[in-house]
């Protein structure tokens, strides 16, 4: 209402002149109307100050003696719905919350309750991590928690996630277990026994004597081999699980000769250990290339991607001998072109084969030229037989021979 005055007082000063001449005696007095208008302006604003004072004196009053007037339930129907909706919260309920703040031990959840909702860091996951965002947990975030305790300091809610995934785990497992199926696991740990390694982010034991490999546990740890599940007991928090089970299947893969594709996992001074489908295999230094390699780390870095020839596979002690030496299309191809070794890995290979054949089919011939009492000899077809024979071409006539027995 103000504003409308004070427009309509402009108006008149602005379009006023245009309306009226003033006479010389009235022009004299000319600085008379801003005054006027001045005046007006200021009036209509002390009146709509004051009605405004009157509505806030009007509301503050009914606030204060009848604040329920006009409202269509009561406040004792308001604490009873807030009672009948609010959920449990005692120990072992699951609730739906909204992460909104964090710090350097966890983070706060918004669970709809009267209670404050913490999340501790060693709770945000099953598998160790540093900081809740490791668990993928940023402001925002909705999540499905379980209440497991209180806080005697402010009575808080404090949250699990990794009670959660703890039961998830375990019951994939037992999937996994029915199913037969190899998974990768992770060595973490290793005593006299065997070896820990981590699967579906629980710990489990792998005794030696499931172990394809004879490798001592400091020398295989943080690598990931293929297991298979041997007992999943939750309740006794049992997890046995076997390497030479899962590796069974693809030993018989792993004839002399054949090239493979692996990932080198890590590198010693005397090679480097390369994860061939879930086996560890040994490319020494001196197998690497023709050229003398002084360090390893100049040619290959963990995680590198290669094609190897397997040079030997002693299944008793679960050890593979591997080879890029041996593909190499010129010597030192490896050093100075391990692309073009990969590429012809398999020509070279193939190669390598035929020349064992032919040493094998040597070594025979020569055995048999030392040997002419047994009266056998090698065709060209590399098959044994007789030197000469004396049979008939009818055959034998077998009624002649007289019975064992006689």
């Amino acid at each position: 209402m103000a504003m409308a005055s004070v427009s309509h007082q402009l108006s008149v000063v602005k379009w006023t002149p245009l309306l009226w001449k003033p006479t010389h005696s009235q022009k004299q007095r000319r600085g008379v109307l801003p005054i006027v208008c001045s005046i007006a302006i200021s009036s209509a604003q002390n009146k709509e100050r004051a009605k405004l004072k009157e509505i806030f004196e009007d509301a503050y009053e009914r606030c204060r003696t009848a604040p329920m007037e006009g409202v269509a339930f009561t406040l004792d129907q308001f604490t009873e719905a807030l009672e009948k909706y609010d959920f449990e919260s005692e120990v072992g309920t699951k609730v739906r919350g909204t992460v909104y703040g964090m710090d350097s031990s966890g983070a706060f959840v918004d669970i709809t309750s009267k209670s404050t909702a913490y999340l501790p860091l060693r709770e945000a996951s099953i598998r160790r991590i540093k900081h809740v965002e490791d668990a993928g947990l940023i402001p925002g975030v909705k999540e499905e928690f379980v209440i497991i305790g209180q806080n005697e300091i402010d009575d808080g809610l404090i949250l699990s996630l990794r009670s959660i995934q703890y039961d998830l785990a375990w019951e994939r497992c037992r999937q996994l277990q029915a199913e037969d199926a190899v998974v990768k696991g992770k060595i973490i740990d290793a005593n006299k026994g065997g070896v820990v390694a981590e699967v579906e982010g629980l710990k489990g034991f792998v005794p030696f004597s499931q172990m394809s490999t004879k490798s001592p546990g400091e020398e295989i740890l943080e690598m990931e081999i293929p297991l298979k599940f041997v007992e999943v007991d939750e309740e006794q928090s049992r997890l046995i699980l076997s390497h030479r089970k899962a590796v069974a299947g693809i030993q018989g893969q792993l004839g002399i000769g054949s090239v493979v594709a692996g990932t080198v996992q890590s590198l010693k001074p005397y090679g480097a250990f390369v994860d061939i489908g879930g086996i560890s295999g040994l490319l020494h230094v001196s197998q690497i290339s023709h050229d003398r390699i002084s360090d390893i780390a100049t040619v290959l870095q963990p995680g590198d991607i290669l094609k190897v020839m397997i040079l030997s596979h002693d299944r008793e002690r679960g050890r593979v001998s591997l080879s890029t030496k041996k593909l190499e299309p010129t010597p030192g191809d490896m050093i100075r072109n391990p692309k073009l070794v990969f590429e012809k890995a398999e020509e070279m290979a193939q190669t390598f084969r035929q020349r064992i054949a032919q040493a094998e089919a040597m070594a025979r011939a020569d055995m048999l030229r030392f040997q002419p009492e047994s009266g056998l000899t090698l065709s060209s077809d590399g098959i044994l037989g007789p030197l000469s024979s004396d049979l008939p071409p009818e055959g034998l006539d077998l009624s002649e021979i007289p019975p064992a027995e006689d």
